[in-house]
């Protein structure tokens, strides 16, 4: 689930902030906060709202969750969002990396549709520096998030039956894993060379960010905070050789799980709910909750106000409200 990838996430995060010395508590709260803004359903519920909600700007789960600690969250008498540093916000929206390139064009993510008007306008009133890369923590976050993800889908798909421990030797990489495990102990329980095979992969990456990071660090030598962010590339990253390893997950997991038949249905029926929820909340705002319904009658604010609420919904949420509004259920398996 979301929760149990973010625990991970901060786990490896906090490695990494440690073993360079860094800021451990900033690397952890943004390894928290990563993934606030995502919609149920992963990427595709993502995809889903945001082609909803194409004709009122869009939506992007960075955005997304910069409303929500920003705007959304009511927990303070004198403010709106929640009481964050700097560091923290600066963080959560560049962990990826810049947002600009120096000369002020959207960098890659964006080049096709810029970057979201909530951003821009957020880092006109809050300056955060888009054009130059986020702290060394937001990157060690970033990097966790990567390595989390990979080593978490390898582990479910093989809990799914998606594929086997066999079909993982096409992966050079965990081929390699799966041969030290077998020469350390002949005939271990599958079930436990799952785990053994999960716990070597995050070592393996985390060893060798360690490493290629403190080169990096070395050779740029920056002097404070705002040297590191002023770099031209990441400082916290995998080497060369891991980075192609990571290349060969990603392309199994790609072509034998997210491609998935089933996997497939999942997401269609997803998408499904997400839609029927998002309609009805813009056509009858009166389902919603008091406090997430719109302020004034106006359709990109009723819009935005449906989304907000759809998107923070975990799946098991969202499923029951589609069992409370309609007569037709989705099951999803």
């Amino acid at each position: 689930t979301r929760l149990t990838h973010t625990i991970e996430v901060g786990q490896i995060a906090r490695a990494l902030a440690r073993g360079l010395m860094l800021d451990e508590d900033l690397a952890e709260a943004l390894a928290l906060a990563h993934d606030l803004g995502h919609t149920p359903f992963g990427h595709s519920g993502e995809d889903t709202l945001d082609a909803l909600m194409r004709p009122y700007g869009g939506f992007d789960h960075n955005a997304h969750a910069l409303r929500i600690v920003t705007a959304l969250e009511r927990r303070y008498a004198d403010f709106d969002g929640l009481n964050l540093t700097w560091e923290t916000l600066e963080g959560l929206v560049k962990h990826n990396g810049p947002l600009l390139t120096p000369d002020g064009r959207p960098t890659t993510r964006y080049l096709e549709r810029g970057v979201p008007a909530e951003i821009i306008e957020f880092n006109r009133r809050f300056p955060i520096g888009l054009a130059s890369f986020a702290s060394l923590e937001a990157q060690a976050a970033a990097i966790a998030d990567d390595v989390a993800y990979d080593a978490h889908d390898l582990d479910d798909g093989l809990m799914a039956g998606l594929f086997t421990l066999a079909d993982l030797r096409e992966v050079d990489f965990l081929r390699d894993i799966l041969d030290e495990i077998a020469a350390w102990r002949p005939g271990l329980d599958p079930v436990r060379v799952v785990h053994e095979l999960g716990r070597r992969v995050i070592t393996r990456f985390v060893e060798d960010i360690l490493r290629e990071s403190a080169r990096r660090l070395g050779e740029a030598a920056p002097a404070d905070a705002d040297a590191a962010r002023a770099q031209s590339r990441a400082l916290i990253a995998p080497s060369t050789a891991m980075t192609q390893a990571d290349a060969g997950m990603k392309r199994f997991l790609f072509a034998r799980m997210y491609r998935h038949p089933d996997v497939m249905r999942v997401r269609a029926q997803g998408d499904e709910v997400l839609r029927d929820l998002f309609h009805v909340y813009l056509e009858r705002p009166s389902e919603m909750p008091p406090e997430r319904r719109p302020a004034f009658d106006d359709a990109a604010v009723a819009a935005r106000a449906a989304a907000d609420y759809v998107a923070g919904m975990t799946d098991r949420f969202a499923l029951g409200e589609h069992r409370r509004l309609f007569s037709r259920t989705v099951s999803i398996d």
